[in-house]
């Protein structure tokens, strides 16, 4: 196990599902362009004084299992990264906020954040995403994800709000490491259907500079982010949202259930 006193890390929470260890490979590649370790998080609940030393023993013995699951997952696909593992005392949502007091970034799968699962299953994914201090990736990867591409899209909020710079960075980053199109979402009032051109034109400029070997396609999302990613057919694997979205993520995320129309995105929630 790691000491605390490491350097700036991606934390992953992990609690032995394939939800967090799809959540552990997609933040690798992180890690690696950073060049910064992954730091694999398993929370234990905190046992009262009274508890059977066999209890406390199964719960590490799960935690130690899930850890080492997770750690071969992420070295099976070759990404050269460091990885850290740690047991920590407390709620998942609890040691992972604290986590993000120091980490880089903050990642966990999004089993249960749907609108209907939300208030059984992933309460974690949901506090992380509201309460995070760092940027927060909920990772959506049910069946209909793992068919994904790097061809689908990068969905980026473009709007003037104090938080957007740090949006458009994280989001020209995600699409350079993960060699994924841009979909830049504007989201001023405007014309029914019409794209501000004006507007996107003037806050995108010095990033499409920076970054000219990603696609950039204009998009017109007037009545909100995830107003247009619930009810867009165009193939978005991840969504670049800054901190005023926060509260939206469960619906952006989507239902886990396949009969549903919206299937989802993963969700990245910018703060600095």
């Amino acid at each position: 196990m790691s000491d605390r006193t490491s350097p700036r890390s991606i934390a992953v929470g992990i609690d032995g599902s394939t939800a967090a260890i799809n959540a552990a490979i997609w933040a690798a590649a992180e890690a690696h362009s950073r060049d910064i370790p992954l730091h694999l998080i398993h929370a234990i609940a905190e046992q009262q004084a009274d508890a059977p030393p066999d209890e406390i023993n199964l719960d590490r013995q799960y935690g130690e299992t899930a850890l080492r699951a997770a750690s071969a997952a992420v070295h099976a696909t070759g990404q050269p990264v460091k990885v850290e593992t740690d047991m920590v005392l407390g709620s998942p949502a609890d040691v992972l906020i604290d986590e993000s007091s120091h980490a880089a970034m903050v990642c966990v799968g999004s089993v249960g954040i749907g609108v209907l699962a939300r208030k059984l299953l992933g309460s974690t994914a949901e506090a992380v995403a509201r309460h995070s201090l760092c940027p927060a990736a909920i990772i959506r990867t049910d069946h209909e994800y793992a068919t994904r591409t790097d061809s689908d899209w990068i969905a980026l909020v473009v709007d003037d709000a104090p938080d957007n710079d740090a949006v458009l960075e994280h989001g020209f980053r995600q699409a350079r490491l993960r060699n994924a199109p841009i979909l830049a979402l504007g989201v001023w009032p405007w014309g029914f259907g019409e794209i501000p051109y004006e507007q996107l034109n003037h806050r995108l400029g010095q990033w499409v500079s920076r970054y000219p070997e990603v696609h950039v396609q204009p998009a017109a999302a007037r009545r909100g982010a995830a107003t247009f990613l619930t009810s867009t057919q165009e193939p978005v694997q991840l969504a670049v949202l800054g901190s005023a979205d926060a509260d939206h993520v469960s619906k952006i995320v989507g239902p886990v259930s396949a009969h549903f129309g919206h299937s989802g995105c993963s969700v990245l929630v910018v703060r600095e």
